[in-house]
């Protein structure tokens, strides 16, 4: 039986194979081809036809049969920072709960929240945001928060399936990504942005001047609206644990391994804090702390505890995500449709507003096709031509990317928000029901909003 999934699916695999046989002028032939996998990996990974491990393979697979990119470059997902800090993110989680910290906590936050789910959820985002002021990745912050909010589900008799579930779930997931890009060190394209910013245009970013510019409407305003959406379309009821087995929980004291388990993490968080100091990457101050929680006979993470806890699917997913971005900038795709907007937006110097909405909306189609973190890696170095079509200042044309790979349509477009519907096996439905009105009311609102504060601020 046919569903809209398959048919879309099969709808841009033979809009591939037209594309492999019949190039357009635009691009090259390899271009072309490189343009139709993707279509199809991305359809696959935006219906889960297939499991995204399976997807990503598929992608794998074909770039190396059609030498899409080197192998090299196929396979650079493998020994990304990313997929280690998403290793080290499963142990630190497996830690957390194995030690009964979670519920320890869990059980501590029940007496506070448990009588006000808006609370609960709002609950979730304050301490998320928090984190992004002191942790470098999304993804370490999630596998910090999830293990401590599935506990605090399960008290509060949230069952899988239940809309209170899926609440949790996906407050949890949204609140470890979306602030972090209104944060400079917080989210890896906000990094690649500046790197290049730097690299190209000697144009350095200031945490306090990025903040300002982007937290109180990308940040706190978008928080507040992702709430609201969640709380809209998945409400329910807390049901409290009864006060004497509250207590209970948290009668005996902290045993020697919940100790070492909460040394290992202000370790963790104290390095994780001060990385642009010492420069050592966060993926492997990570690997230390998975080290220390499964040294035997002191970490709470055994062998069978390993096997259980790290997902490998998310490792090929990662790898698939990861080769995806690179294999489209070594064919120079991102860059092709990117100069194919330059040429159909109205850009023009004196049309401040019309110019701002055209390079946001051209940030968020290139995130669409080479996943967010090629954004900054196809526009940054197209700026000054695009300052120069506008008559905007090259800071303004820069800081318009935020806008762009800020607003996420679909899951597959952000590796931490893919790696949190599969570990919270949350389905992409539930996903689209917040990002799809998200993506709405950023187009509609937010971004006005945002041209008004830039206005201000004096930045346009």
């Amino acid at each position: 039986m046919l569903t809209y999934k398959k048919i879309i699916v099969a709808g841009l695999a033979a809009l591939a194979l037209a594309l492999a046989l019949y190039p357009q002028s635009l691009m090259t032939a390899e271009q072309a081809r490189t343009l139709g996998l993707v279509l199809v990996t991305l359809s696959l990974w935006a219906t889960s036809l297939v499991p995204a491990y399976l997807a990503s393979l598929i992608f794998i697979a074909f770039a190396l049969l059609f030498k899409l990119a080197p192998p090299a470059v196929v396979f650079s997902g493998f020994h990304s920072s990313a997929m280690w800090l998403v290793f080290s993110g499963f142990l630190i989680a497996a830690g957390v709960r194995k030690a009964g910290l979670s519920e320890r906590i869990g059980s501590a936050l029940t007496a506070r929240i448990s009588h006000n789910f808006t609370l609960l959820i709002s609950g979730i985002f304050a301490v998320a945001v928090v984190l992004a002021f002191i942790m470098p990745s999304s993804l370490g912050r999630f596998f910090l928060l999830w293990p401590i909010a599935l506990a605090l589900a399960e008290k509060l008799g949230f069952a899988g399936g239940s809309n209170g579930r899926a609440a949790v779930s996906l407050a949890t997931v949204f609140a470890c990504h979306m602030p972090g890009f209104a944060l400079l060190p917080s989210n890896v394209p906000n990094l690649i942005l500046a790197g290049a910013a730097q690299t190209i245009y000697g144009v350095d970013f200031t945490y306090a001047r990025y903040m300002a510019l982007h937290f109180p409407i990308l940040g706190l305003l978008k928080s507040l609206i992702i709430i609201a959406l969640i709380l809209r379309f998945f409400p329910d009821t807390p049901q409290p644990l009864a006060a004497g087995e509250r207590q209970n929980q948290n009668a005996k004291p902290l045993d020697w391994r919940q100790w070492y388990v909460i040394a290992v993490l202000v370790i963790t968080l104290a390095f994780w804090m001060t990385d642009t100091f010492h420069g050592i990457n966060p993926a492997w101050i990570g690997i230390c702390a998975s080290i220390a929680l499964l040294m035997p006979g002191l970490g709470p993470v055994g062998p069978e505890d390993f096997d259980k806890n790290v997902n490998f699917g998310v490792f090929l997913f990662i790898a698939g995500f990861l080769a995806v971005g690179a294999v489209v900038n070594a064919t120079g795709l991102g860059i092709v449709i990117a100069h194919g907007m330059e040429h159909v937006l109205p850009l023009s110097p004196g049309r401040d507003f019309v110019n701002f909405l055209s390079l946001s909306l051209m940030g968020f189609v290139v995130g669409i096709i080479s996943i967010l973190p090629g954004v900054p890696a196809v526009l940054t170095p197209m700026a000054s031509e695009l300052s120069a079509l506008t008559g905007l200042s090259l800071t303004s044309v820069l800081m318009t990317q935020v806008i762009g790979f800020s607003t996420i349509l679909f899951p597959y477009q952000s590796a931490p928000l893919m790696v949190g519907m599969q570990v919270t096996e949350q389905p992409v439905g539930n996903m689209m029901k917040v990002l799809f009105p998200l993506t709405l009311i950023t187009a509609f609102i937010l971004v006005p909003l945002d041209f008004l504060w830039w206005r201000l601020l004096g930045v346009i």
